[in-house]
């Protein structure tokens, strides 16, 4: 998914107009923390100032730029809620008269072991900030797809990275990048020591976008409907294979992909279908995203539900402890998400 990102946003600068690519460590020499910035023609470093960057951001754009920045850890996106907002509610206040085309990128979530300040959830956040999209994905493709909807979007989007997904390969082959992993690797990542006179070779990339606000359904059942993003998801797809290998039952598992605006059509589908509802996260439970899933749910579908809807997501702890046990312990894992999957099947109307 690194890779993946790193190619959408060399895309965007040759073909999309990207003009800054920014944030602490982003540019050279080290291409971000994840390696999602390396090699960007376009990408310089910051100070250590979320405030600096985010109003950076803004003032690129309202002169006719077109910035990608990032947050380094999403849990600093916590000291500049007030210019998100702000910068939320510009398109808006001026009637659409005035673009603001910035994406800012931050890497969100656990399963990493970083500790209280490395390993929070978001979304939930982000998802009350009205006039920004929010997008998640689960895999490169999708992290590749989104990430230039959100270049190409007049609108503020707050691009979501599953830290516990950046180094996992997908299945599916970006448009243009080589199928051989190795090949890819020597073309685009920096090499260790010194990179004063590395460039990269990039393949010949195409345009792949996925539109924001359309969710994918990753697996398609009977028995319930699965509703995931982000770290979870694959975890959730693991589960449901399972559970139709050894027991017979099958689910809808849906990937929303996109939080803000959401596939609400693709929901409702399938909750008429199943009449089961299960929705998974790893933000803390009070007062999370997937609540407002839940009561949506309940509000335009009571009558059409055969049990009673329910949610799998993080303990409500103020942070997420360095310790294995902790982490395992504070965000669902896999034997939790099959649980409650089998719960929700076997459960009787």
């Amino acid at each position: 998914m690194a890779q993946a990102v790193r190619m959408a946003l060399h895309y965007g600068e040759e073909y999309l107009g990207v003009t800054d690519v920014f944030g602490e460590d982003v540019g050279p020499p080290l291409g971000g923390v994840f390696t999602v910035t390396q090699g960007l023609k376009t990408a310089w470093n910051t100070p250590l100032d979320e405030r600096g960057i985010l109003g950076t951001a803004m003032g690129i754009a309202y002169a006719g730029g077109r910035p990608v920045c990032e947050i380094q850890f999403c849990d600093y996106a916590l000291n500049i809620m007030d210019l998100f907002k702000i910068a939320g509610n510009q398109r808006w206040a001026s009637g659409g008269a005035f673009d603001l085309p910035i994406v800012v990128m931050t890497p969100n979530g656990a399963g990493i072991r970083g500790s209280i300040y490395h390993s929070h959830s978001f979304e939930s956040f982000a998802t009350r900030l009205a006039g920004w999209k929010i997008v998640m994905p689960s895999t490169p493709l999708d992290a590749y797809g989104l990430m230039l909807a959100a270049i190409k979007d007049p609108n503020p989007v707050l691009v979501l990275l599953p830290k516990a997904l950046l180094r996992v390969r997908g299945e599916q082959l970006i448009p243009g990048e080589p199928p051989d992993p190795d090949e890819l690797s020597r073309m685009i990542d920096a090499p260790i020591g010194d990179r004063s006179h590395w460039q990269p070779q990039w393949p010949p990339l195409e345009d792949y976008t996925i539109p924001l606000g359309v969710a994918n359904l990753v697996r398609e059942g009977s028995h319930g409907t699965v509703i995931a993003y982000g770290r979870p998801l694959p975890l959730c797809v693991q589960a449901a294979d399972e559970l139709a290998r050894e027991h017979g039952y099958s689910f809808d598992v849906i990937d929303l992909r996109s939080l803000f605006p959401y596939d609400w059509s693709m929901i409702s589908h399938s909750v008429l279908k199943t009449g089961r509802v299960l929705i998974v996260n790893e933000d803390t439970e009070v007062t999370n995203f997937g609540e407002h899933l839940l009561r949506r749910v309940i509000d335009e579908h009571f009558y059409d539900l055969a049990v009673r809807p329910r949610t799998l997501m993080g303990k409500h702890v103020p942070g997420i402890g360095m310790n294995q046990n902790y982490e395992l312990n504070s965000v669902p894992q896999l034997g939790d998400i099959r649980t409650a999957m089998w719960d929700l099947a076997t459960e009787p109307a």
